[in-house]
């Protein structure tokens, strides 16, 4: 079956497609794509992963058309957003 996989970083976005065993898991999926070895700093252990915006364990099946990401952590630049300091709160 045909799925897509897509991984974004602030410099670079990827979406690949592929075919996978009907029997394939998210998991699979992410492995068989390759994304793995471009961005070798991905740990399925601790990042979510998703399938069309939800998110879903690695372990679960594929249907035919899927696309599975892969989520990043947010991280917060102190410095490019601005600063609450409370006042206004009450309003």
């Amino acid at each position: 079956m045909q799925i897509g996989v897509a991984y974004s970083e602030p410099a670079q976005q990827i979406w690949l497609t592929l075919e996978v065993p009907d029997e394939s898991t998210v998991r699979d999926a992410i492995e068989r794509s390759g994304i793995l070895k471009m961005f070798p700093h991905i740990d399925l252990e601790t990042q979510k992963v998703g399938i069309f915006g939800k998110v879903v364990k690695p372990d679960a099946g594929l249907r035919p058309g899927d696309r599975v990401e892969i989520y990043r952590p947010i991280v917060c630049d102190p410095l490019t957003v601005p600063r609450r300091d409370g006042a206004g709160d009450d309003e």
